[in-house]
């Protein structure tokens, strides 16, 4: 299977699929094998987290990686989703806008990076507009 093709077919990478203990309940992205709340193994079903969230922390990154280097800066968020799980992700659709605490995100699927014609996709997130 060509590498492309194999990071495509990963069901959490396009899908916010996770998992849930049926024991406890407990949600977790990216999926569990074993429930460390309850430490049920192997009793986790999928779950399809529905991508919304608040931020609990973020930073703003000036010296990035090298897939990176053209998007600098570009803000990091550690965000809660409403499921209880955390995700890390790059914030989108912020130019000219305050960052803060508490504000509500949505997850989206964006371009993350390029690898010579390889263009990589991947979950990000962006503020929620207020109506």
């Amino acid at each position: 299977m060509a590498a492309p093709r194999f990071w495509r077919e990963i069901p959490s990478r396009y899908n916010l699929l996770g998992t849930r203990c049926r024991n406890c309940g407990k949600v977790f992205f990216p999926p569990r094998y074993l429930c460390p709340q309850c430490g049920r193994k192997g009793n986790v079903e999928p779950y399809k987290v529905k991508g919304k969230g608040k931020i609990i922390s973020f930073t703003e990154v000036y010296s990035p990686a090298p897939a990176f280097e053209k998007q600098v800066p570009y803000i990091i968020a550690l965000i809660e989703l409403e499921e209880g799980c955390r995700v890390l992700a790059q914030l989108t659709d912020t130019a000219g806008q305050e960052v803060k605490i508490g504000e509500e995100v949505e997850m989206v699927f964006r371009k993350i990076s390029e690898e010579g014609e390889i263009i990589c996709y991947g979950y990000k997130a962006r503020p929620v507009k207020s109506s």
